[in-house]
């Protein structure tokens, strides 16, 4: 039986893993990939310093510490259920059945690409997709790009397609229907670019940002922003245009655009083509939950972090014993944010496990999750923080409704 097991070799399981052995405990890492890193591996961008994440060299740094300090990782290792029996965890994959008595999910996040006329051409591929071909695997995923869908994560990720030599089109909006939602409104759109406008090489692009503070200045930005768009990068930034259409004959040789009025309405008649040998969707991400909902956890649909995230608290700790989360499975953020949840989950597992006089670095560490949090260059939910609000009290009803459950 291992002390502790954690599934999801991403930032923040392999964080947790490298300060659970730290504390003298035995980790095994089972994840169902063929590199350690998770979505670190697809990550390159400059921060507001000047300087230069490399999500790579992060995975890299990660695993050696964690290889270093005796971690088993289990790669190419999918895990199909878990089991509790008293005071065990059961995990089983195709290749073996492991236990133990602290296990970790770190099962990060998905993508979920809103569906397009034409999308299943050759040529069409999720934004993440994209990404890891061009960051991971150094193999462009064509010479010219239009990205669906106008948001934090498809802005820093065009910009890194560009940094590779592919020439983005475009960003537009998908059309507007009952699954886009907030995805296709202009304003909407508008408030979440913001949060990376600041990014932006141009001047004019950070300084408007600036003035888009309140209500009034935004909907004037929406209803006379170029119907041309405005350049982020150099790359055009479509807020008043949507893709109907993907169009190709046996693969992606273009899209259908049409303008849109401020709410997102297609206007009839203003139809034209872009021509392109790709499309990215970006449609957002969600939290990977399934293996926490065969587990048995409670959950909870918080839109501000993602979608339905299991209830747990701000000690990494689940309402299940020896059951913990870290990473994008409590929420979509950035990897920093993950390394540091899993920094704290591994230091609540040496405690609960008896490593003593741990109290200090877990209030520390807690501390480090929100001061990375309040330091993040760009958020994939402006209202995070809100969100986290809400978990903590719906932690503590919990906590209420189970002491007075017990009393009773």
């Amino acid at each position: 039986m291992n002390d502790v097991i954690i599934i999801g070799a991403g930032p923040a399981g392999l964080s947790a893993a490298v300060t659970c052995a730290r504390k003298g405990l035995q980790v095994l890492v089972i994840d169902e990939y063929m590199k350690p890193g998770g979505r670190l591996l697809g990550q390159l961008y400059e921060q507001p310093d000047g300087t230069w994440w490399n999500g790579i060299q992060e995975s890299a740094r990660l695993h050696r510490q964690a290889t270093d300090l005796g971690v088993q990782i289990l790669l190419n290792t999918p895990v199909h259920n878990l089991e509790r029996d008293e005071d065990q965890w059961t995990i089983y994959t195709e290749k073996n059945i492991y236990s133990t008595n602290h296990l970790l999910l770190a099962t990060g996040a998905a993508e979920s690409p809103v569906p397009v006329p034409g999308w299943t051409l050759p040529g069409v591929m999720s934004v993440g997709a994209a990404q890891v071909m061009t960051n991971v695997h150094r193999v462009k995923p064509g010479e010219r790009g239009v990205i669906i869908g106008v948001n934090a994560l498809s802005a820093v990720i065009a910009s890194e397609l560009q940094m590779a030599g592919v020439n983005v089109a475009a960003l537009a909006l998908p059309e507007r229907n009952k699954l886009t939602q907030e995805a296709a409104q202009p304003e909407s759109v508008m408030n979440d670019l913001l949060h990376v406008a600041h990014m932006a090489p141009s001047a004019l692009m950070r300084f408007g940002s600036k003035l888009m503070k309140n209500d009034l200045m935004k909907q004037l930005g929406i209803t006379f922003y170029p119907k041309s768009g405005f350049k982020m990068w150099g790359i055009p930034i479509q807020l008043r245009k949507a893709v109907v259409e993907i169009y190709g004959n046996k693969q992606v040789e273009g899209v259908k655009i049409a303008t849109v009025r401020p709410d997102g309405d297609i206007i009839p008649g203003t139809e034209e083509t872009i021509s392109c040998d790709f499309v990215c969707i970006a449609g957002g991400l969600y939290p990977l939950t399934e293996l926490a909902a065969v587990a048995g956890c409670p959950f909870y649909l918080i839109d501000e972090l993602g979608g339905y995230v299991p209830l747990h608290n701000n000690r990494m700790e689940t309402a299940l014993d020896g059951l913990y989360v870290a990473g994008n499975i409590t929420g979509i953020e950035g990897a920093k944010i993950a390394i540091d949840q899993g920094t704290v989950a591994g230091l609540t597992i040496a405690a609960n496990h008896g490593v003593n006089e741990l109290e200090n670095e877990i209030e520390q560490a807690i501390a480090s999750v929100s001061q990375t949090r309040d330091q993040a260059p760009f958020q994939f939910d402006p209202n995070v923080r809100k969100g986290k609000r809400i978990m903590q009290e719906k932690w503590e009803e919990y906590q209420r409704s189970k002491s007075e459950w017990t009393v009773g």
